[in-house]
């Protein structure tokens, strides 16, 4: 079962990146603004749809998120 997560990034290079590399590998992604309860050093955040969170981290990736009734769950953070 596929589920839809949310990644922030360091940069607007890292999230362009990382979308098209999911796209490549056949999930969808998209780009749009961080939500204000995430945030993100680039204000891009790519909202994707996967099987499992860590099917792709990047070095620019900041963090994922998991969608909940009340806002997100982290699932990930860069240390």
């Amino acid at each position: 079962m596929e589920t839809t997560y949310t990644a922030t990034f360091a940069s607007h290079y890292g999230a362009v990146h990382f979308k098209r590399t999911l796209e490549e590998k056949g999930y969808s992604a998209y780009l749009r603004p961080v939500p204000r309860s995430l945030s993100a050093s680039c204000g891009t955040c790519v909202v994707y749809t996967v099987p499992s969170w860590n099917t792709l981290l990047t070095p620019d990736l900041e963090g994922v998120y998991a969608p909940k009734e009340d806002g997100y769950t982290c699932l990930w953070r860069h240390a």
